[in-house]
């Protein structure tokens, strides 16, 4: 495999397009997403370090069915289709990934629709900065000192909502104590009241 150095924004691939290989995330991270006839992003799920992308459209024989591009600077390795398809093929090791990641993906798929159709903006917007609370954490951070850098816009299109609202729903919590926030930055001081507005045990 190939490795390349993405810039933050940088497109990996587009909807529709034709896939020549899958993408290994060895450092950022990477939002897939769907854009609508107006341009406007719905972000399905973020990609960590370690993550596999892209190899949904080879295994079904399709071309790609959301876009790639990447949420901060990130070393993205490229393999191409043939030796992503051979590797597959004399690997148990790859397959049995390959279906716990499905798995993975499907679950927060499947969570995301309920949690859209039953929740407020609000409570979207607790839920998506508890998730990516988990994504953001690395080894050699405490839980304490986890820092989410994502755009407002980004944000927004997780949640499902206008980037206004963010910004305002994110300075109550910042008001309230629950975050602070240092530029696109947010650092979440009390995951327990988070919880509590998520109201995610209800779901």
């Amino acid at each position: 495999m190939s490795e390349q150095k993405y810039n933050k924004g940088d497109i990996l691939f587009r909807a529709g397009s034709v896939p020549a290989g899958i993408f290994f995330v060895k450092k950022g991270k990477v939002k897939k997403y769907k854009a609508d006839h107006e341009g406007k992003e719905h972000i399905l799920y973020v990609a960590n370090e370690g993550e596999l992308l892209g190899y949904h459209a080879i295994l079904s024989e399709e071309r790609y069915p959301d876009s790639a591009a990447t949420i901060e600077d990130s070393t993205v390795a490229f393999i191409p289709r043939e030796d992503f398809l051979q590797t597959l093929q004399n690997s148990n090791i790859l397959s049995h990934r390959l279906l716990k990641t499905l798995s993975h993906e499907f679950a927060v798929l499947t969570n995301s629709i309920t949690v859209f159709a039953q929740r407020s903006v609000r409570e979207r917007l607790a839920i998506t900065l508890i998730v990516l609370r988990e994504k953001f954490k690395t080894a050699d951070t405490t839980p304490q000192s986890v820092v989410i850098n994502i755009s407002r816009t980004d944000l927004a299109n997780m949640v499902g909502t206008a980037k206004e609202n963010v910004v305002r729903f994110l300075k109550e919590f910042k008001t309230s104590g629950i975050l602070s926030t240092q530029g696109r930055k947010i650092m979440i001081h009390d995951i327990k009241k988070l919880v509590e507005i998520s109201n995610y045990g209800n779901i």
